[in-house]
């Protein structure tokens, strides 16, 4: 009989190239990938990986274990929520979620806490994941729910193993401080608006940066960038100086307080956000009470209104 954690080993080792890397992955030292696979040559009688350089390669034997190994995994999960459905169902147990950091902050937070009342055996662990490495880490095992939002409208590609349901829709907003001269413009922003005003910004390839390259792509003139921020509450310390704006994903933005408002785009940046899992996992229950709680309505943090009746998102 072969081992199931030993299947996921190869399969771990088949993905990352390394033992290192596959061992980062599953939480296990390299030794104990190497042992684990060692185990699995043993009990099906041939070699499953081969020295290449400083990696290693599947052999073609490992390359057809690790070709059947979904088929294993998912029987496996469907043997795991059969017993969980006759025992009515009631979300228990451990969930992996995989999630990137603002939808950690904005959607997995507040559903965790409404979650931990509602299903008080139901514990679930987050890790911080990159979309394409939590799809990844999903079809592998070693999560079993995504998070994930699309890259400049594009979404992550998912594996054919995954299952994905459209959970949010984040929009950009520009924040400044009150005395600003545009916190007295009473109507969604432009790019004209915009034209002139120094800016902290997320740096290039990140989301957030794109949006903003987009906002100023038919400008004359470049946008006076003075700062790059990857983290969004040092972006408010430096909004909250007064001397620079910027556009910020409501999901990523923590309650403004009295000095800070956010304003709306005419053309609002947006990006969609998925969750994911695997087919094989359609019935459980734990999936589906996170993801019922992150399907409720996201409100608007703080009230709507502004000066001179414009609008205003706090």
């Amino acid at each position: 009989m072969i081992d199931v954690g030993a299947l996921r080993a190869l399969r771990a080792v088949a993905a990352s190239g390394t033992l290192a890397r596959a061992a980062e992955e599953l939480g296990f030292t390299a030794s104990a990938v190497s042992q684990q696979i060692k185990r699995l040559e043993r009990q099906i009688g041939v070699p499953v990986l081969a020295q290449a350089g400083r990696g290693v390669v599947l052999t073609p034997a490992g390359q057809a274990v690790v070709d059947s190994a979904p088929e294993v995994f998912q029987a496996l999960e469907r043997c795991a929520e059969a017993a969980q459905s006759v025992s009515e169902g009631a979300p228990r147990g451990t969930l992996r979620v995989a999630a990137f950091s603002t939808g950690i902050r904005g959607l997995l937070a507040p559903a965790v806490a409404r979650l931990s009342t509602r299903c008080p055996d139901l514990r679930v662990l987050i890790t911080e994941q990159d979309p394409d490495r939590a799809l990844h880490s999903v079809d592998t095992g070693t999560a079993d729910l995504a998070l994930v939002h699309d890259a400049d409208g594009l979404p992550a590609p998912s594996p054919p193993s995954l299952t994905r349901r459209h959970m949010h829709t984040d929009i950009g907003d520009v924040v400044m401080a009150r005395a600003h001269p545009l916190a007295d413009v009473a109507r969604p922003l432009t790019a004209d608006d915009l034209a002139g005003h120094a800016w902290v910004t997320s740096p290039p390839g990140t989301v957030c940066h794109q949006w903003f390259r987009r906002l100023f792509a038919d400008a004359r003139a470049e946008p006076d960038v003075r700062h790059l921020v990857d983290d969004f509450a040092t972006q408010l310390s430096l909004v909250g100086s007064g001397a620079v704006i910027a556009l910020i994903p409501r999901l990523a933005r923590p309650p403004l307080g009295d000095g800070l408002l956010a304003r709306p785009l005419r053309r609002q940046p947006t990006r969609e956000v998925h969750a994911a899992w695997r087919h094989s996992a359609d019935a459980s229950p734990a999936i589906r009470a996170v993801l019922a709680e992150l399907a409720l309505e996201h409100l608007p943090r703080g009230r709507v209104s502004g000066r001179g009746g414009g609008p205003l998102v706090q």
